[in-house]
Parts: C-alpha cells; sequence; structure tokens
C-alpha cells in the first residue's frame, strides 16, 4: 500500500516496514495522513521525481508566430497559443511576438520559450530572439539577436543555451550551415560556435540530454536525409550520424524522447513528390539510420512540433496553404500513429513549437 503525504513525499509498506520517500524532508514530531491512502502506478517514482529537461514539457506546448494564407505580403501572424499535456483539448490565444514572422526555429527552458529569426513580409528577414514567460500567459520580449538575419532554422535546447542550425538568408542561394547558440540565463546575442556537415534550410531539430540534431532539409539541389549531431558540452562541428528512411525537407515536426529522435511528416523527394504523413525515428544511444514507426493523421508539412514527457504533438502545417488547425499526438512507450487530439485557434503553417 501507497500513502500520498504532500506533493514531494509518500511513505509505502513492504514487508512489515514504512519506508518513506521524499524529495526533500526536514523532522517533524507528529504526521497525519488521514484519509490519501490511494495505490500508486508502478512506474509512479520513477515518473514523478524524474529530472526535469528543457526539450521536454509536462504542462503546455506552444505554437508561436507562422502564417494562415499564402502570398508574399499576407497572412503573417505574431500569436503565441498554448494547449494542454495533461488533457486533450484545443489551445487558446495567450500573447503575441513583437513581429509578425514565419519559418522562425523554437527552443524552451523550464521558464519560457524562444521563437528565433524567421521571416515577415517580403522582403523582411528577422534577426530578432524572442522570449515569451510560461508561468503567466503574456506578449514576448525582444532579448537578442541572431548572428544573421536568417529563416528556415532547426531549432534545439539545452539545459543553458538554445540553438539555431542552418537556415537561409535573404541572398541567393543563402544556405547556411552554421550553428549559433545563445545563453538562457542572460538576454544576449547569439553566437557562431560550429557548422553542420552541409549547407541546409527547413530541417528538423531534436534534442537529447547531451547533443543537439538537425534532420533532413533542403540542400541544394536535392533534398537531404542526414541526421547531423553536434555537442552542447563544448563548441564543435557536427557530425554524419545516420539517415531518414527518404529526403525530407519544409519543415517536417522534430520532437525528442530521452532515448530517441523523431521526424514527423515534411515533404519527401520520392514518388509520390509532396507531404508525408510518416513518423521516423533513430536511437540517440548508438548511431544508426531512422525507421519508420507510424503514421500522422494526414500528410503535411511545415509543422510546429512540440514534446511532453510521454507524446511527441504536429501542429497545424499544410497543405492547403490556408492552412491545418490539427494538433496531432503519438506516444513515446510503443510505435504507433498519431491520434486528433485538438485544434489550433486558427488554421495555420511555418510556425514554431515550445513545451513546457
Amino acid at each position: 500500500m501507497s500513502y500520498k503525504i504532500s506533493d514531494t513525499a509518500m511513505i509505502i509498506e513492504s514487508d512489515g516496514k514504512a519506508i518513506l520517500i521524499a524529495e526533500e524532508s526536514e523532522y517533524i514530531t507528529s504526521l497525519s495522513i488521514g484519509s490519501t491512502d490511494q495505490d500508486l502506478s508502478s512506474d509512479y517514482f520513477t515518473n514523478y521525481f524524474a529530472p526535469s529537461y528543457t526539450f521536454q514539457g509536462s504542462t503546455s506546448g506552444y505554437v508561436s508566430g507562422g502564417k494562415n494564407s499564402p502570398g508574399p505580403t499576407s497572412g503573417y501572424q505574431n500569436t503565441v497559443d498554448k494547449f494542454p499535456f495533461s488533457s486533450d483539448g484545443n489551445a487558446t490565444d495567450v500573447g503575441d511576438l513583437t513581429v509578425v514572422r514565419e519559418r522562425s526555429s523554437g527552443q524552451s527552458t523550464t521558464d519560457h520559450g524562444y521563437t528565433s529569426g524567421g521571416r515577415g513580409p517580403a522582403p523582411t528577414h528577422h534577426n530578432v530572439i524572442d522570449k515569451f514567460p510560461f508561468s503567466s500567459d503574456g506578449n514576448a520580449t525582444d532579448v537578442g539577436d541572431l548572428t544573421a538575419q536568417r529563416a528556415f532554422g532547426a531549432g534545439q535546447s539545452s539545459d543553458a543555451s538554445g540553438y539555431n542550425s542552418g537556415g537561409k538568408y535573404p541572398a541567393e542561394p543563402g544556405n547556411e550551415n552554421i550553428i549559433e547558440k545563445f545563453s538562457f540565463s542572460s538576454d544576449a546575442n547569439a553566437t557562431d560556435v560550429g557548422d553542420l556537415t552541409q549547407a541546409r534550410w527547413q530541417a528538423s531539430g531534436q534534442s537529447s540530454t547531451s547533443n543537439g540534431y538537425s534532420s533532413g532539409g533542403a540542400s541544394s539541389p536535392f533534398y537531404s536525409d542526414v541526421i547531423d549531431n553536434f555537442p552542447f558540452a563544448s563548441d564543435a562541428n557536427a557530425t554524419d550520424v545516420g539517415n531518414l528512411t527518404e529526403g525530407k525537407t519544409d519543415g517536417g515536426g522534430g520532437q525528442s524522447s530521452t532515448t530517441h529522435g523523431y521526424h514527423s511528416g515534411g515533404y519527401q523527394d520520392v514518388n509520390p513528390f509532396g507531404p508525408s504523413n510518416v513518423i521516423e525515428k533513430f536511437s540517440f544511444s548508438s548511431n544508426g539510420n531512422a525507421s519508420d514507426v507510424g503514421d500522422l493523421t494526414q500528410a503535411r508539412a511545415i509543422i510546429s512540433a512540440q514534446t511532453s514527457t510521454a507524446s511527441g504533438y504536429n501542429s497545424g502545417g499544410s497543405p492547403p496553404n490556408t492552412g491545418q488547425d490539427t494538433i496531432d499526438k503519438f506516444p513515446f512507450a510503443s510505435d504507433a500513429n498519431a491520434t486528433d487530439v485538438g485544434n489550433l485557434t486558427q488554421g495555420r503553417y511555418t510556425s514554431a513549437g515550445q513545451q513546457v
């Protein structure tokens, strides 16, 4: 039998003995358990006291910026949407970015979401790093700049820093191999800390506890299937550690469990050419290729991606160019198809994703 004492402590009975398990404890002279006798799941202790990672959330997913209609000067958004992880449900509008933009990269801490770079109505491109709070619904503030005006980058998050890898700047051909990072502890500009193995844009970003990953993307003139890996502990270039099941570009969703990276949807370069519904995963512990493990509820690209401790989420996307409002969810514990669990406040695509 298990007895819950508080949000951070419990007593379990085992072999006639009472065992106290607590995150923190201090001596007290009396204790009243009251009527909190309850059965706990077998993995309760592991999950409850598990460490938190910036690339996973336990409360909410966020979708920032994007577009809701085609055209070089129309449909650009500054909206920040939030939806719950604890229960399937629709998103709500909780704030605004400092500028309207699409094709940004998303990063997260345990306290704030970040939206980096992107492009606005033609010919505007942005180097702005926006930050918005998780503790209260509110607008973003401008806290720094990327090393250049850059869109189409992939976002990664360590415990200490946000990363933007690859992307494209306004001049043609403009494909970038840059890996840049900015500090979470202080508002500051990004610095160039390394290079991807090939210049590419529209890749998907994943994060482990020790490394950032960039998968797929457009590497002129071809779609890339490369999975790159770069370290968080030191500033260094990326290495090629595997391949997706095929070349994919145009903003497939990137999600991360503690053991695997996931790439969802995107545009594929094989017949039939066009949006994909494939969810594929690759191992963090051993370098290797990705495998097909499930399907989205519909084929789509230019998706906003979020990660909880248990599931990967894909929000919005295209086609059509007016955008989807679907929020899909797939489990990490088993290979399975995604299910439709809610809707954004509006159909949109090319948004950035964050989580807490």
